[in-house]
């Protein structure tokens, strides 16, 4: 460890020659008083050499909280800022316990109400200590075990090339997400300091994968809470090599291919679905398929793909409805087998109620209708209304697959209630069959539970 002064080793004259001087013992004991400061940890000892960083002290009991591993550290557990002149946003800071001993570093929000984005913690810098405090080696580090455990999850593979490689919170990089389409890339930032580092992210993504085209999503509401007003301060025009070349491109999921656009909804293509659009292609073979807000049609296309009878795709979107169909003639599959339809879901299926229509699997994945908890109840009166018609639509023994993908809902852990009221207030009897959430490459990390926001439930109508 460097220390912050020199220590002369020499020694005065004494009565024996073994015993050093007291003005060598005094320096030796300032410095071994300034690491102990600092906190005998790893990071305490490197930090030691960055005396300008501030400390984020929490108040006492609170760092049992992150060090469990919560990522984040609200303003509320802050009992003061130690250092001058203050952080601001962008900065690392160290986060301390209540007597300034360093167990982690971060990132430092002045504005928003996670203060500190933590990045590592003790037990993280022990095991790697080239990384501590080092942004571009931690980034390395997080990243090449992000794209490790995909590989591990045999991703990508010869029939599918769309996968999540980073999913924030869930690979320890708390507000930055990447989606991988074969050679193209998506990176959605909803953090302050994914947009400070956006240059070193995208030419880490490029060369970890060999990525030719990125397109950069911020998520300009959620950032405008962290401080930041995208249109003005990082709308910055990107150099000709950063510079998307294409919109639109072809990708693969379980052998079936998809035209994807960087201009669509989110990061473009849902892979968090993977999995259970996977399993509709199982359940489809021989039976009538319904799917509503069926966006870009990757659930009909697999009940289509699974040797389904009949498929109609329902979706409100012109844009979407138009990738949907593309995507069915790019498969080569049967038009008098699949159609979309550009119609509202709810009115479809009162419609075709009236019309004494019914579906032997009928697929329900809205978007999102509780963004927050503060419209919750409003959400849980939707969600209550869809799928009281769509049960209604189900043929006797058949099954309807529901999903929320509101991260307030499926938190609340009272969608499978919301289900069961709905099935009785049209006299229908449900069974759960499955209940399954977001594909294996949009990890959660427990200790941030926040982190899960889809439900995916088969039931079986009765």
């Amino acid at each position: 460890m460097q220390l912050p002064f020199r220590i002369r080793t020499s020694f005065l004259r004494s009565s024996s020659p073994h015993v050093p001087c007291r003005r060598f013992s005094f320096i030796l004991d300032s410095a071994r008083c300034f690491s102990s400061a600092m906190g005998s940890t790893a990071i305490g000892d490197v930090a030691a050499t960055h005396p300008g960083l501030a400390k984020v002290v929490l108040k006492k009991g609170k760092a049992k909280v992150f060090q469990d591993g919560s990522p984040m550290v609200y303003s509320g557990a802050v009992d003061r800022i130690v250092g001058r002149p203050s952080p601001r946003t962008g900065d690392i800071v160290l986060v301390t316990n209540e007597s300034e001993k360093p167990f982690a570093w971060g990132i430092y929000n002045s504005v928003s109400m996670f203060c500190v984005r933590l990045m590592q913690m003790e037990e993280d810098s022990s095991r790697d200590p080239s990384s501590i405090l080092d942004m571009e080696k931690l980034l390395q580090l997080r990243m090449n075990n992000a794209l490790d455990m995909r590989r591990r999850l045999g991703l990508p593979r010869s029939d599918t090339n769309a996968y999540r490689l980073v999913n924030s919170e869930g690979d320890r990089l708390s507000g930055l997400i990447v989606d991988v389409f074969s050679n193209h890339a998506v990176i959605a930032s909803s953090a302050a300091w994914v947009e400070k580092y956006r240059s070193m992210i995208e030419l880490l993504v490029r060369e970890l994968l060999e990525i030719d085209d990125i397109k950069w999503r911020p998520s300009i509401e959620i950032l405008k809470e962290e401080g930041l007003n995208i249109n003005l301060e990082y709308q910055k025009p990107i150099s000709a090599e950063n510079r998307v070349k294409v919109t639109v491109f072809q990708v693969m999921e379980n052998g079936i291919h998809y035209i994807v656009s960087m201009e669509g909804q989110k990061t473009g293509f849902y892979a968090d679905q993977r999995d259970n659009r996977l399993l509709v292609g199982s359940l489809s073979k021989d039976r009538t398929v319904l799917d509503l807000f069926c966006y870009s049609g990757g659930f009909a296309l697999n009940a289509a793909f699974g040797g389904a009878v009949h498929v109609t795709g329902i979706d409100s979107s012109s844009p979407a409805l138009k990738l949907a169909e593309e995507n069915y003639k790019l498969n080569n599959f049967d038009s008098s087998r699949i159609s979309f339809l550009k119609e509202d879901a709810t009115d479809f299926m009162k419609v075709a109620l009236s019309d004494g229509k019914s579906w032997d699997l009928i697929i329900l994945d809205p978007p999102k209708l509780a963004p927050s908890r503060k419209v919750l109840q409003r959400a849980a009166n939707k969600y209550h209304n869809l799928n009281g018609l769509a049960m209604r639509l189900t043929k006797k023994g058949g099954l309807l697959m529901t999903c929320s993908c509101s991260a307030a809902m499926t938190q609340s852990g009272s969608f499978l209630s919301i289900l069961q009221r709905a099935a009785s207030s049209v006299g229908r009897r449900i069974t759960v069959l499955r209940k399954a959430g977001a594909a294996a490459d949009h990890p959660i990390d427990p200790s941030y539970p926040e982190g899960e926001y889809l439900t995916n439930v088969l039931l079986r109508v009765l």
